[in-house]
């Protein structure tokens, strides 16, 4: 039996205000350069990348007759509007440390405009589902894994956590809109194929600008440790081979990677909860 999105998932945006630090520390994971410029390197592709989601999302929004999955659709165009504007102003404390993000953005908005323009709809969902995938897993491993986070910023690390709550809530959107509406293993396969090499590139070229203007470019420690953290034996990057595989299976669905637990757990830190009734004064 194929894996399914779970009965009653409410995917609900959460409106919040970060207050992000002005100015950002300039190391502001553990003061260690080569973890915050990784994170700092995927924030800068999400402004644009989420946008393009949402519409790719919308281009088959009127195919989609169960009012469920309508739903979801809002909850999650809802949600990466919020994720687009929290890392747009991230970008803005980036650009006042003086990296230089719209360089980093041009190649990114080149390419979607590229895609959007010339390529059909059902790709464009494709690689939606692919990135979506890239990003659910590093949700996964953000919540199920503090140790990603340990020594950053308070407000940075409640930012992330925030961000991989709700990826996790929405993880099956773009997919089960795919399903409905196209649902070939092909496409799917070859999106996540060009998804995987051009998230790779984004992310590495902001990782070696952010570190060149730091000039920590040819530092061989730093990329000695940081490489270690993200492909050593207990590698953050190394652990999530296997789920990622599992995308190119026939019968994948996002759900089959079930952390529902992780999504009730998160939801408690960023959701108002209610006050336990007062005790009465005993006469």
């Amino acid at each position: 039996m194929l894996s399914t999105t779970p009965k009653g998932l409410e995917i609900r945006p959460r409106q919040l205000d970060f207050d992000l630090p002005n100015p950002l520390p300039r190391h502001w994971h553990s003061g260690d350069a080569f973890k915050t410029h990784t994170f700092n390197a995927m924030s800068v592709l999400f402004p644009d990348g989420e946008r393009f989601f949402i519409d790719s999302v919308r281009l088959f929004r009127q195919q989609i007759d169960d009012p469920l999955l309508q739903e979801q659709i809002r909850g999650f165009i809802g949600q990466e509007g919020h994720h687009s504007r929290e890392h747009e102003e991230y970008s803005q404390r980036l650009r006042e440390l003086g990296y230089d993000v719209d360089y980093l953005e041009r190649g990114l908005k080149r390419r979607l405009g590229f895609v959007k323009k010339h390529l059909p709809a059902k790709l464009q969902l494709a690689a939606t589902c692919s990135v979506e995938h890239l990003t659910a897993i590093m949700a996964d491993a953000v919540l199920k894994n503090p140790r990603w986070l340990d020594g950053a910023d308070p407000t940075m690390a409640k930012l992330w956590r925030w961000h991989a709550l709700e990826e996790t809530e929405h993880k099956a959107v773009a997919f089960d809109v795919y399903q409905a509406v196209c649902g070939s293993k092909w496409l799917r396969r070859r999106a996540m194929l060009q998804s995987t090499l051009f998230f790779t590139i984004d992310t590495f070229k902001g990782l070696v600008h952010l570190l060149k203007r730091d000039g920590l470019l040819w530092n061989w420690r730093v990329w000695r440790d940081g490489l270690t953290w993200l492909w050593g034996k207990d590698g953050i990057y190394r652990q999530l081979v296997g789920v990622y595989l599992d995308f190119y299976s026939g019968n994948f669905h996002p759900w089959q990677h079930d952390n529902l637990h992780l999504v009730e757990q998160y939801r408690l830190e960023f959701e108002p909860q209610p006050k336990p009734p007062e005790r009465l004064a005993h006469a």
